[in-house]
C-alpha cells in the first residue's frame, strides 16, 4: 500500500466509519474534490486538542485560496497510527523520519496601479457635450419613415433653369398627403411617443401645417387626436381635418387662444399637447429630405431652404448636408416681413418675440412662432447665408410655379424660387442649385387674388385711363388699338360725367392683360403717341 493511500484509509479508520459512509453525495450542479472540506468542516471540529502542540492537530486545519491556513507540517507523531505504523514505536525497529516541507504558497497578485504621470502630462481634458441633433438620429429617422411608408419625394430638373441662368432642382415636398414637408418630422414624433400615451391621444392647436400632419397621421396610427382651431377658421379647412378623422374643436379668436385651450384639456384629460419644437425627434425627420436630396441631384452645388416658424427645416437640412459634403453651401430665405433668424443672428441670440406687422392671412402659420435655441444654434454653425425675400418676389414665384411647374404652392413654398428671381444670390450663377418646395396649402380665394396680384408685380396686368371725345366711334378706335397690339381687355369703366373730363369728354378706365413685360413696353409706347391725356396707375 502506497503512502497516499495509507493516509487516506487511516482517516476513515480512525472516525470508525466506513469510506463508503464518509463519501458525501454531491449534486449535479456540484463539483467532486476529495480535498475540499465540506461547511459542516470548516464550521468547526469536535476533534480533541493535540498533545504534543496546543489547539487542534494541523491535519483538521482547513486549506484555504491563498496564505490563510498555512500547515507547518502534513504529519504529527500522534498520527502515525493513522497510517498503520504503530507496530514500529517499540523501540525495536529504527524509525525513519520523514519531513515534509510545503511549497511555497501562491500569493494573488493585486490589481496593477498605473504608474504615475508626470505633472506636465497631466492634461484636463473636459468630455464633450453630446450634439443635439447627429447624422445618426437623421439616418435612423429616415429608415423608420420608409418603413412607415412616408414616400420618397421627386427632385425634378425645372424648366426655369435656363430662364434664371442656373440648373435649378425643385424638390417637390408639398406633394406629400397633407401637402407639407411637416409629415416627416410629425410621424417621428408620433413614433417614439409610449404605449401608454399612444393610447390617452394626443392634441394639436391652430390651423397649421404642423397640425394638418399631426391630425393625419395619428389617425393612421390609431392614436386618438384632437384639434382646436380658432373660431374664424374657414369651413373648407375645418371640412379637411374632419375628413383625415380628427376630433375638431372651435375655440377662441386668435391662434394664441386655441393653444392655451389646448394646453389645459392636456392637462385635465391626460392627453399629450404637441406643439412645433425643435427637439431632436423632430428635426431628425425633417433632416430626411436633405438625405435624399443628396442622393437624388448629383455634383450639387447649394440648397435653398425656406427659414420660416421654428427655422427646422432650414436647420436639421443644414445638419445633413455639411455632414455628407461640407462644400455644399446652404441657403435660408425668409419673409422680409418677418426677418426672425436674421435678427436673431444680428443679436446673436435666439429672438422670442419679433415686433412687426406682417400680413398674417398670406403667411399663416410662418410668423406664429419663435425661434428655438437649438435651431438658432444650428443654423448659426452650418447654414451660410440668410436672406429676406419682400412680399412681391414670393408672389411672383408663386406664379412662376403655377405656369412652368403646373404647381400650386403657398407662399412658404415660393420662397426658395423668390429668393433666386430678385436676384439676391448672382454667386450661383452657372450651377447646379436645389429648392425645397415645402408646402401647398392655400384657400382657393386667396390662391386666386395672389395670383392677380402677381400678374400685376409681373407687369403684365396694366390699369390706365384716357379721356376720349364723347363722339360715336371714339371708343371703337381704342378698342380697335387694343385689338391690333393683341392685347386681352380684362375690364372696362365708361364714365361720361366726371369731374377730371372736360366737357364734351369721357372719361375711360381700362385694365388689360399682356403676354410679358415686352409687349406691355409696346402698348405703352402705342398708346402714348396715340392719346396725350394717357394716365398709367400705379401697381
Amino acid at each position: 500500500m502506497n503512502f497516499a493511500a495509507q493516509f487516506f484509509y487511516a482517516n476513515f479508520a480512525n472516525d470508525g466509519t466506513s469510506p463508503q459512509e464518509m463519501r458525501r453525495t454531491f449534486k449535479d450542479s456540484e463539483e467532486y474534490d476529495p480535498f475540499w472540506q465540506s461547511s459542516e468542516q470548516r464550521r468547526g471540529s469536535t476533534r480533541p486538542d493535540c498533545s504534543f502542540h496546543s489547539g487542534p492537530c494541523l491535519k483538521e486545519a482547513h486549506i484555504s485560496n491563498g496564505q490563510a491556513g498555512r500547515r507547518s507540517t502534513l504529519i504529527c507523531p500522534e498520527r502515525l497510527k493513522d497510517f498503520g505504523a504503530e507496530e514500529y514505536l517499540n523501540g525495536d525497529v529504527k524509525v525513519f523520519e520523514t519531513s515534509v516541507t510545503e511549497p511555497p504558497a501562491i500569493q494573488l497578485m493585486s490589481t496593477p496601479k498605473p504608474a504615475a504621470k508626470r505633472s506636465a502630462e497631466i492634461k484636463t481634458t473636459s468630455k464633450p457635450a453630446r450634439e443635439h441633433l447627429r447624422f445618426e438620429d437623421i439616418s435612423a429617422a429616415a429608415f423608420k419613415l420608409q418603413k412607415a411608408g412616408i414616400q420618397k419625394t421627386p427632385c425634378t430638373y425645372s424648366r426655369l433653369s435656363k430662364q434664371y441662368g442656373m440648373e435649378i432642382y425643385l424638390k417637390k415636398e408639398h406633394l406629400h398627403y397633407t401637402s407639407s414637408v411637416k409629415e416627416r418630422g410629425v410621424q417621428c414624433l408620433l413614433s417614439s411617443l409610449q404605449q401608454e400615451q399612444q393610447r390617452k391621444g394626443v392634441i394639436a392647436a391652430t390651423d397649421c401645417n404642423f397640425s394638418m400632419a399631426v391630425a393625419h397621421h395619428a389617425v393612421e396610427m390609431r392614436i386618438p387626436v384632437f384639434v382646436i382651431m380658432p373660431a374664424h377658421s374657414s369651413p373648407s379647412r375645418l371640412r379637411m381635418y374632419r375628413d383625415y378623422g380628427a376630433m375638431v374643436i372651435s375655440y377662441g379668436s386668435t391662434p394664441q387662444d386655441s393653444v392655451n385651450h389646448a394646453r389645459h384639456l392636456a392637462r385635465e384629460n391626460g392627453y399629450l399637447c404637441l406643439e412645433e419644437d425643435d427637439s431632436a425627434v423632430y428635426l431628425a425627420g425633417l433632416g430626411t429630405v436633405a438625405l435624399e436630396i443628396y442622393e437624388q441631384v448629383s455634383k450639387l452645388d447649394a440648397v435653398i431652404v425656406p427659414a420660416v416658424g421654428h427655422c427646422g427645416l432650414l436647420a436639421a437640412t443644414a445638419a445633413a448636408i455639411k455632414h455628407l459634403n461640407p462644400r455644399i453651401s446652404v441657403i435660408g430665405a425668409e419673409p422680409e416681413e418677418f426677418p426672425l433668424l436674421l435678427q436673431s443672428l444680428k443679436t446673436d441670440s435666439p429672438i422670442k418675440d419679433l415686433y412687426c406687422n406682417p400680413n398674417k392671412k398670406l403667411y399663416r402659420d410662418m410668423v406664429e412662432h419663435s425661434l428655438g435655441t437649438h435651431t438658432f444654434q444650428l443654423a448659426k454653425k452650418m447654414v451660410d447665408k440668410v436672406i429676406s425675400v419682400r412680399e412681391a418676389d414670393a408672389l411672383v414665384a408663386l406664379l412662376r410655379l403655377q405656369e412652368y411647374e403646373h404647381s400650386t404652392v403657398d407662399t412658404e413654398g415660393a420662397l426658395g424660387l423668390a429668393a433666386i428671381l430678385a436676384g439676391q444670390l448672382p454667386e450661383l450663377k452657372g450651377k447646379r442649385v436645389a429648392i425645397i418646395v415645402s408646402s401647398a396649402n392655400m384657400d382657393l380665394d386667396l390662391v386666386l387674388k395672389c395670383v392677380e396680384r402677381a400678374l400685376v408685380l409681373d407687369e403684365r396686368v396694366s390699369r390706365f385711363t384716357v379721356q376720349l371725345g364723347d363722339w360715336p366711334g371714339d371708343m371703337a378706335k381704342l378698342l380697335d388699338i387694343l385689338a391690333r397690339e393683341d392685347v386681352r381687355l380684362l375690364d372696362v369703366c365708361h364714365r361720361r360725367y366726371s369731374d377730371k373730363s372736360d366737357l364734351f369728354k369721357a372719361q375711360v378706365e381700362c385694365v388689360v392683360e399682356t403676354c410679358d413685360k415686352t409687349q406691355s413696353c409696346q402698348l405703352r409706347r402705342t398708346l402714348s403717341d396715340r392719346y396725350p391725356t394717357l394716365r398709367w396707375l400705379d401697381h
